[in-house]
Order: C-alpha cells, then sequence, then structure tokens
C-alpha cells in the first residue's frame, strides 16, 4: 500500500496542480515529488493526474481516491496527538474559518476570551468568503467554519450562532427609520462579488449589478463607510459591526413592519473529533451575541 508520505504528496499536488509549487510545499525537490508519485501510481496500477492537461488535472480514479486519503491522513495525525497528550504537551489545533464582515468585529472582542478559555487550543484563524468556507471544510482544511446561514449540507452540522440586524449607513438624512422601497433609487456603496453581505444587500434592496453609478466595489466595510463619508450614498452594515451611537447608522423597515437581519450560523463536520473544543468556542460566541430581537426580523439568504 502507498505511505503516509505518499499520500501527502498526493494531496499537495491535488491542491496545487503544479510539480513545481507542490513540491515547495512539501519541501523537496521536483524529481523527487514526481518519482514518489509513480511509485504511488505503480503500487495502485492507475493514474491519479493527467500529465497532458496544462495544469494537470486528476484521473477520475484520482478524484475518488482523495476523500479516502484527507481521512486516513487526519486519522494518522490522531497518533501524533495521542503522544503528545502522554508528554503533556498536547495543544489541540482548532482550524477556523470566518466572513470578513464578522471577523471584523467577532475577533477584536472575542480575542482575549478565547485566550484565557481555551487554554488546551491552538487556534489558527483565517478571513475566508463563504463559498471558500464550504470548500475549506468539505477538504478538511478546516474544523470549523462561522458564516451568514442558511446552508443545507447532510454532511454538515449546522449550529445556531446568533442573529443581527442590518442597519443602514446613511449620514445625509436625519429619519431614524427609512423604507426599504426607497433604497432602489439610492446610491449603495458595495462590498466585492463572494461576500455573502453584497448578495443580501442586492436581493433586500431589489439592486441590479449595473444599477450602481460608482465604479468602485470595496474590499472590507470600514473602507465603504469611508467612501460613503467621503462622496455621498449608502452601505449597509451588521450591527455587531457598529462601535457607536451615531445617528447616522438607520432601521431599515419593509412595508409590512419587518427589518433585515442575518443569521450567524457555524458549520462542522458531522465527523468532527475536535467537537469538544469547538463546543466551548462556539458557546463563548453565543454568550457574547445573543440577545432578543429588537423587531421583526426578515432573515436575509445569502445565495
Amino acid at each position: 500500500m502507498i505511505s503516509i508520505q505518499q499520500m501527502h504528496y498526493i494531496l499537495v499536488l491535488s491542491e496545487e496542480l503544479h510539480f513545481q509549487r507542490a513540491s515547495e510545499r512539501c519541501f523537496v525537490t521536483q524529481p523527487t515529488l514526481s518519482m514518489q508519485l509513480k511509485k504511488a501510481e505503480e503500487i495502485l496500477e492507475a493514474k491519479l493526474f493527467d500529465r497532458t492537461r496544462n495544469p494537470i488535472e486528476l484521473t477520475e480514479f484520482g478524484e475518488a481516491l482523495l476523500p479516502i486519503i484527507r481521512d486516513t491522513l487526519s486519522e494518522y495525525n490522531r497518533i501524533t496527538d495521542l503522544f503528545n497528550r502522554k508528554k503533556g504537551t498536547f495543544k489541540e489545533e482548532l482550524r477556523v474559518g470566518i466572513i470578513p464582515t464578522v471577523a471584523g468585529f467577532m475577533l477584536p472582542d472575542l480575542y482575549t476570551t478565547w485566550q484565557e478559555e481555551l487554554l488546551d487550543v491552538h487556534l489558527t484563524i483565517e478571513e475566508l468568503k463563504t463559498e471558500e468556507i464550504l470548500k475549506a471544510l468539505d477538504q478538511k482544511k478546516i474544523d470549523v467554519g462561522i458564516l451568514a446561514g442558511p446552508v443545507h449540507d447532510p454532511k454538515l452540522r449546522t449550529i445556531h450562532l446568533f442573529q443581527e440586524e442590518i442597519r443602514l449607513y446613511y449620514p445625509s438624512t436625519k429619519a431614524e427609520e427609512v423604507q426599504a422601497d426607497a433604497l432602489k433609487n439610492m446610491r449603495p456603496w458595495l462590498l466585492t462579488s463572494g461576500n455573502c453581505l453584497r448578495t443580501q444587500m442586492m436581493n433586500f434592496c431589489e439592486l441590479r449589478a449595473h444599477q450602481q453609478e460608482w465604479d468602485y466595489e470595496g474590499g472590507n466595510i470600514e473602507l465603504l463607510l469611508r467612501m460613503v463619508e467621503l462622496h455621498g450614498g449608502y452601505t449597509l452594515v451588521p450591527e455587531n459591526y457598529i462601535q457607536s451611537s451615531s445617528g447616522d447608522y438607520k432601521r431599515i423597515v419593509s412595508l409590512n413592519g419587518d427589518v433585515p437581519a442575518r443569521e450567524i450560523i457555524a458549520l462542522t463536520p458531522n465527523r468532527n473529533g475536535k467537537w469538544k473544543q469547538v463546543e466551548r468556542m462556539l458557546r463563548s460566541v453565543q454568550l457574547r451575541y445573543s440577545s432578543p430581537s429588537k423587531g421583526k426580523y426578515q432573515l436575509l439568504t445569502w445565495s
């Protein structure tokens, strides 16, 4: 059977689809990587990659083998964990993906709490867009994802964290509330494509991709707030992102009295050997942000 090292090489190459980049990630020469891949294919009596394509591609057999390799490497790493536990030096690595519009307030808010309460956990946190989180979970690159719901996947466990209202940043009006219908004819500043808050904003405000007169789309909320201040228009901001009680943040109300909101959820594989650590981390999120709703919420979808 192929070795653990060969499995690692196959996994990295499947992600890079480029021999030079894969060899650099594996800290070996390209000939060494190629030789080990060839040996693995001889043992398995099947080609794993189609080298005639540019970039190379997994073969049908390679595609079928990849999930098994991921599971095997994950189980193998538990041996190292067991050894470190025996020595008393073990820290569970918890890999977390968080969408940027949540990371912007959650990480500053909870960093100290996690440092104090998760002493036996090494947190690795990465900002990822929603689709990137779903892909990373599928490829076992992260243990838990924090994002806006809903997501329906039988392979994943969904944990409700909290709901938060979406507010309107519109300094040029003194009104405390703005009717949702009125936003159709106003000028929006949008996040870049791939951010779920952008999609929620466009759907709720019934905007079209070509509607706005602006020729710029921002990569983070703070930049959009600044652009509104300098050039007018408006943008939408999650309630927990708001750090001040400024009257520039307005409530949006639909004709039937609903206010827009989003549900923040966590996703983790159904089979997760790190569930105890995941649960402790997520409980701190729930305690920090869960609160009674301040109105009749209309939960927005991100897709």
